[in-house]
């Protein structure tokens, strides 16, 4: 009924692509064209940063979008006053394949800066600096041992890596970096490349499928707080430079983001991000919560309610949640300074239409909020033919009242604006209706409308909607 391709219409709104295809780097593929690369930094004040998911660069947690890369791109984009389109890619392969060619701008991930891959991408400032290290599991019964037993019985000199099989993520630097270790002890380090994520290879430590990977210190010790058996104090390198990636040639991305990296690197914002996602000693609580996206795939305690009533309007599931937390933050007993109740905030006269007899009972509360967007989408339906814009429409029409969003219509034809789009037309009325000049305008029939809250309203429900897709399959 809705949404048949919301996907195309959410580049406001920093849209996010999935990018998984595993294709191997081709290093003497073409050069793009100089034009298609630059354009979107220098003529349209956007990027496409790519950014991998895991525990710590880009999550969702308790239904919140969060990471360490996440919130650098967003403090960024701020700050630069650009748009950034993340897209989600943890093939790291793929995503070197894809900056060459010119399809993203960026790869905002923890990339160690080696002598090989700057002769193929240029680095920018880096944003951290951390060393290698073999990740290991502790001995059968290490509970019960001395400490100086369990030294023993753990790798803690490069030397004793020989003949080891060490597993490390494909095209990584680790592969580099154990390779040069087998030359300098002399002997044979055997290595096998997979194509995971960092975690899971830390994760099958973990549980024994591999006895050994390798990781960049930060990642372990954060991983090693929530898997106690895994053992993370052997270094294998020296500290070394992580940065972000940009295209070999494209200096003017890379000194924007140069300027903005060196002094946010001195402020208090960056102290507090690096401390929340690699010195938080609750990260292990994180991670083992029933709501950490990423590992359960649940967004709540509501998740098959929503995806029951979700049927019902032809939204996807993914959708009304992101609505949901937006109205209430999965919180079934919250009330709002007006009178509004429950998950998705009904004021009394909607729920009593819609016959709700316990406001904050999750099942009748989301029933009678899904009633009501169907009910928003029967009096637009016949005005409003694209389901991607009526959705918009829809969501600001439960924020604001329909009213209100008739008159923002209502302004936008009068102005000579297009009366049926969102963006750019009506939502720039529904904004300035507390203005005057707009509110008290003959064609206004429902007076002032503090605009900014539905304006805000519809884009971070799709904004986070987007979120949800990259992390949660369908």
């Amino acid at each position: 009924m809705l949404l048949q391709n919301i996907a195309g219409s959410m580049a406001k709104y920093r849209s996010l692509y999935l990018g998984i295809l595993l294709v191997p780097l081709l290093v003497m593929c073409s050069e793009p064209e100089e034009e298609e690369i630059y354009s979107r930094f220098r003529e349209e004040g956007r990027i496409v940063a790519a950014i991998d998911y895991n525990s710590i660069n880009y999550f969702i947690y308790r239904g919140e979008p969060m990471g360490y890369q996440y919130e650098m791109l967003m403090l960024m984009e701020k700050e630069m006053g650009i748009e950034i389109d993340i897209v989600v890619n943890n093939d790291l392969e793929d995503s070197f394949k894809k900056l060459y060619e010119g399809e993203y701008d960026l790869l905002a991930m923890n990339l160690t800066v080696t002598g090989q891959r700057k002769g193929k991408f240029g680095f920018t400032e880096p944003h951290n600096n951390t060393r290698q290290v073999l990740v290991q599991r502790k001995p059968e019964g290490w509970e019960q041992m001395g400490s100086r037993e369990m030294e023993r019985q753990m790798i803690r000199n490069v030397l004793d890596m020989a003949g080891k099989t060490i597993h490390v993520q494909k095209n990584s630097a680790f592969v580099n970096r154990i390779r040069n270790l087998s030359e300098e002890i002399g002997d044979s380090v055997h290595i096998v490349e997979k194509s995971l994520p960092l975690e899971d290879l830390i994760a099958m430590v973990a549980s024994g499928e591999i006895d050994y990977t390798v990781s960049d210190e930060n990642m372990a010790k954060v991983n090693a707080t929530y898997y106690n058996v895994v053992d993370t104090d052997t270094p294998v390198s020296f500290y070394q430079k992580q940065a972000w990636a940009v295209r070999k040639d494209e200096d003017s991305l890379r000194n924007e983001i140069n300027r903005w990296m060196k002094d946010f690197r001195e402020t208090i914002d960056y102290r507090f991000l690096y401390a929340k996602y690699f010195q938080n000693p609750y990260s292990a609580r994180r991670i083992r919560s029933d709501f950490f996206t990423l590992s359960t795939g649940r967004l709540s305690p509501y998740d098959d309610i929503i995806k029951k009533y979700s049927e019902k309007i032809g939204w996807d599931w993914r959708l009304l949640a992101s609505m949901i937390y937006q109205e209430s933050r999965f919180r079934a007993d919250v009330q709002s300074w007006a009178g509004a109740q429950g998950l998705m905030q009904l004021m009394p006269a909607t729920a009593s239409r819609f016959g709700v007899r316990q406001v904050n009972d999750p099942v009748d509360n989301i029933r009678a909020g899904v009633s009501y967007i169907e009910w928003l989408n029967g009096i637009l339906e016949n005005q409003l033919e694209d389901p991607d814009e009526r959705l918009k429409f829809i969501l600001a029409s439960y924020n604001a009242g329909p009213g209100h969003v008739f008159d923002a219509r209502a302004l936008a034809r009068k102005y000579g604006r297009d009366p049926d789009r969102w963006e750019g037309n009506v939502d720039y009325f529904l904004l300035n209706k507390s203005d005057p000049h707009y509110y008290q305008d003959s064609v206004v029939h429902h007076g002032y409308a503090r605009g900014e809250e539905p304006y805000r309203y519809v884009s971070e429900i799709i904004e986070r909607y987007g979120h949800y897709r990259n992390i949660i399959r369908d």
